[in-house]
């Protein structure tokens, strides 16, 4: 197998909204925010109108993409045994995705994404964990993952207890790492746990520029290209309307945006970026050529309603 990804498997709930809605309750645009109360969860959802439900989660939207590209992959993430989780599993089935975990009916459901899109298109996430967050060491299979080529992870996975165990018995088990940041919210939550990471145990790095510059408390981007260059593995960064960039040594390599885009949904642009870059990665594209690839693929997604192609 080529890629293994790991993590949230998460149904996403997509809904138009204003301004006023993100305002009122108190939400940051842009951002996703945890909500642990699953009734609070419901009383949002309820004054809404859904527009789109699809299996979603970040990595998971990746590794549908690299497989859509005709990549050999697999994912483990955990649902329960529910109407969503059904929904979820068929979701990667349906795009040929290998899917390594059995469910069982399981006292938290299965885990969902409030996707809230305003009309700049820029979406504001409101999770749910369920089960997902639940995640342990028992439930990553060693063998799964001697049998990838690399492993991909997310950072809304990580936290503290179980789920980082079974994030380190991945990391140990497997041949090559890449991880996504995932949000500026999982940076701040957990920078220094993070930036061990990326110094010590990953290969490949993505983020985007806010969550990078969290990281390292960078005072200008110059910092962090300095910090790419030093840190000697793949960093990865998306940086809107700027294009992306790729930090390896001292190589430094620029891509731009793609132009004329009828942008409908900024949903999944970070998540089909690094399906588009990683399946150059693997089938041995230059560092410029993949992220030609990733832009490609983001720019697509970004063009309809929902994060999956």
């Amino acid at each position: 197998m080529k890629i293994l990804g790991i993590g949230n498997a998460i149904v996403d709930v997509i809904c138009k909204v204003d301004d006023d809605f993100i305002a009122q309750n108190s939400l940051t645009k842009g951002t996703m925010k945890l909500i642990f109360d699953e009734n609070e969860f419901k009383s949002l959802l309820s004054n809404l109108k859904i527009e789109k439900t699809i299996s979603g989660g970040s990595v998971a939207n990746s590794i549908v993409g690299l497989s859509q590209l005709d990549n050999k992959v697999g994912f483990i993430g955990k649902v329960s045994d529910d109407e969503l989780g059904t929904k979820y599993e068929d979701g990667l089935k349906n795009e040929s995705v290998e899917y390594f975990y059995s469910k069982k009916k399981e006292e938290i459901p299965t885990g969902t994404c409030l996707i809230l899109v305003t009309p700049d298109s820029e979406r504001t996430m409101c999770t749910f964990l369920g089960i997902a967050g639940q995640i342990n060491e028992n439930d990553i299979s060693s063998d799964v993952i001697n049998n990838s080529e690399m492993i991909f992870l997310e950072g809304y996975l990580w936290d503290e207890g179980e789920p980082k165990k079974a994030f380190d018995k991945a990391i140990n088990n497997a041949k090559k790492v890449a991880m996504s940041l995932s949000d500026q919210f999982c940076v701040d939550r957990h920078k220094p746990h993070f930036l061990k990471l990326v110094k010590n145990k990953l290969d490949i790095t993505f983020a985007n520029e806010q969550e990078i510059m969290s990281l390292i408390d960078a005072k200008d981007f110059n910092d962090v290209i300095n910090f790419g260059k030093e840190l000697k593995k793949l960093l990865v960064i998306t940086r809107g309307e700027k294009g992306a960039i790729s930090v390896n040594g001292d190589e430094v390599i620029e891509t731009g945006i793609k132009e004329n885009l009828k942008i409908l949904d900024l949903t999944g642009a970070g998540d089909l970026f690094a399906a588009g870059f990683l399946h150059g990665i693997i089938n041995n594209l230059s560092p410029k050529e993949s992220l030609e690839k990733g832009t490609e693929m983001s720019s697509k997604v970004i063009q309809q309603i929902g994060a999956r192609l």
